[in-house]
């Protein structure tokens, strides 16, 4: 299990990869930290010949997903993970629950539960499977909808991870 989620993805483009690359080029401001600032263009990032690391430039939840992905001839695959900055501080988020029940321990010996326990895991899983997930989906789903517009995406299909 990992702690934040991640995802895989092929695709087909339709036209020549230079003329999509040329296209991602041109809306691509580059930069080599993956940090949001007001411009123009549709991503912030960098492009390296046939290869891209870069994120949506809506400034708020644009650098939430980190789009990095590779295109050779007409295909190409694309990793989409959590930026590391946002993985630092949901991590934060994770360990509010853990923190709070060992400062529970800690205060109050005779009256600690079991159920403490339990509502502390089940707060941990809510934050990660409820709140994270969520959050990756629709900003990944968002993403991707802008790069395939970029790169006038045929197919766009899901790895799966077994």
């Amino acid at each position: 299990m990992n702690l934040f989620p991640a995802s895989n993805y092929t695709f087909k483009i339709i036209g020549e990869q230079s003329e999509s690359l040329d296209r991602l080029k041109r809306r691509t401001e580059s930069s080599e930290s993956l940090a949001s600032k007001i411009t123009d263009k549709s991503f912030i990032g960098t492009i390296n010949n046939n290869a891209f690391t870069i994120i949506s430039s809506e400034i708020g939840k644009g650098a939430f997903c980190v789009l990095s992905g590779e295109i050779v001839d007409n295909n190409g695959v694309i990793n989409v993970e959590i930026n590391k900055a946002f993985k630092i501080l949901l991590s934060f988020f994770i360990c509010l629950p853990l923190a709070g029940l060992i400062l529970q321990a800690i205060s109050q010996d005779n009256k600690f539960l079991i159920l403490f326990i339990l509502i502390a895991m089940l707060e941990c899983l809510m934050i990660r499977y409820i709140f994270i997930e969520f959050t990756f989906r629709k900003l990944s789903k968002q993403s991707l909808n802008r790069l395939s517009d970029v790169l006038d995406i045929e197919t766009l299909e899901k790895i799966k991870n077994d």
